[in-house]
C-alpha cells in the first residue's frame, strides 16, 4: 500500500476550505454594499408574530393589520436570504444575497435552491473523496470505520441535544433583541411531499456529509494523524475555519455555528467517528427545518 501523501491532500482541503470562504465573504460583502447603497427592505418577521421596523422606520409584521401593512413596505424592491445554523452562503453558492423583483424571486423555488444545494456541495464533496483515494489518507485518520448501532445512538443524542441548545439560544437572542435570521430555511422549505423527500434523503445529508468530511475529517483528523498536530488546537482552529464560513448570518450566528461546530469537532476527536458527526449534523438541520415547518403550519 503507498504512503498517504498527507501534504497533497491537505492542499486540496485548504484550497476547497478557502473557496467556501471566499464565497461567504463575498455573498456577505455583496449585501453590505447593497445596504450602503439606501433603499427601504422587507424584513422577514419573527418567529413569535412580533413585528419588526423596516429601514423606512415603520412596523410591518404578522400583527399588522392590512395587507399592504404586512406584507411590503413603500418602494421597497428587494428581500434577503438568510440563514439556519448550519447554513451559509457556501451553502447556496449561485444564490445571491439579494432578490429585486418578484419576477426573479419567482426562479428561486426551494425546488430549484435544493438542486443548486446538492450539486454544488456534492461536487465539493467528491473533490475531496477523489483527493483522499489518491493521496492514499488511511480511513481510520478520516474517522471511516466500521458502523456500529452505539454510533448510531450517539449521533442521535448528540444531534437532538445540540438542537435543543440551538434553539435555547434562539430564544434568549429573542428575549435580548438579537436578531436570528431564518429567512433561507423558509425560503429552501418544500412545499410538496416529493420536495420533503428530496430535502430530507438527499439535499441535507450531502450538507452533513461534506462539511463534517472537510472540518472534522480533513481539518482535525488528517492533520492531527499526519503532522502530529493537537487534535484539541485543530477543534479550535477547524471551528473558527466553520464560523467564518457562516459569517452572512452576523455575529450572532457566527457565534452559534462557532460553538455547535467546537462540540462536533470534540465529538469527533472522543469518539474518533466521521459516521457519528455527520449524524447528529443531519439531525440538526432536519429538525430545524422539519419543527419550524410544523409551528408554521399550525398558525
Amino acid at each position: 500500500m503507498p504512503s498517504p501523501n498527507w501534504n497533497a491532500f491537505a492542499g486540496v482541503a485548504l484550497v476547497v476550505l478557502v473557496v467556501l470562504i471566499a464565497l461567504a465573504r463575498a455573498s456577505q460583502a455583496m449585501f453590505v454594499d447593497d445596504e450602503a447603497g439606501g433603499g427601504d427592505r422587507r424584513e422577514p418577521a419573527h418567529r413569535d408574530g412580533t413585528a419588526r421596523t423596516a429601514a423606512g422606520g415603520r412596523a410591518v409584521g404578522r400583527g399588522d393589520g392590512g395587507v399592504g401593512e404586512a406584507e411590503t413596505v413603500a418602494d421597497e424592491t428587494t428581500r434577503r436570504p438568510e440563514y439556519g445554523p448550519f447554513e451559509s452562503a457556501a451553502d447556496y453558492p449561485n444564490v445571491t444575497n439579494e432578490v429585486t423583483n418578484p419576477a426573479t424571486e419567482a426562479e428561486f423555488t426551494p425546488g430549484t435552491l435544493l438542486v443548486n444545494v446538492a450539486l454544488s456541495q456534492g461536487l465539493f464533496g467528491v473533490v475531496l473523496v477523489v483527493a483522499a483515494v489518491l493521496a492514499a489518507i488511511p480511513a481510520d485518520a478520516l474517522g471511516l470505520e466500521r458502523v456500529t448501532v452505539a454510533q448510531l445512538g450517539i449521533g442521535v443524542l448528540l444531534g437532538v441535544g445540540l438542537y435543543a441548545a440551538n434553539e435555547v439560544g434562539q430564544r434568549v437572542a429573542d428575549t435580548f433583541g438579537i436578531d436570528y435570521d431564518d429567512g433561507l430555511r423558509e425560503l429552501l422549505t418544500p412545499d410538496s411531499l416529493g420536495g420533503w423527500v428530496v430535502l430530507l434523503a438527499l439535499v441535507l445529508p450531502i450538507i452533513a456529509g461534506f462539511e463534517e468530511l472537510l472540518f472534522r475529517s480533513s481539518l482535525v483528523g488528517v492533520f492531527a494523524a499526519g503532522y502530529g498536530i493537537s487534535p484539541w488546537f485543530l477543534v479550535v482552529a477547524s471551528s473558527v475555519a466553520f464560523a467564518t464560513g457562516h459569517g452572512a448570518q452576523g455575529p450572532a450566528g457566527v457565534l452559534v455555528t462557532g460553538t455547535l461546530g467546537a462540540v462536533l469537532a470534540s465529538a469527533f476527536v472522543l469518539t474518533g467517528s466521521f459516521f457519528v458527526v455527520v449524524v447528529a449534523h443531519y439531525l440538526v438541520n432536519a429538525l430545524e427545518f422539519v419543527v419550524h415547518a410544523h409551528g408554521d403550519s399550525s398558525r
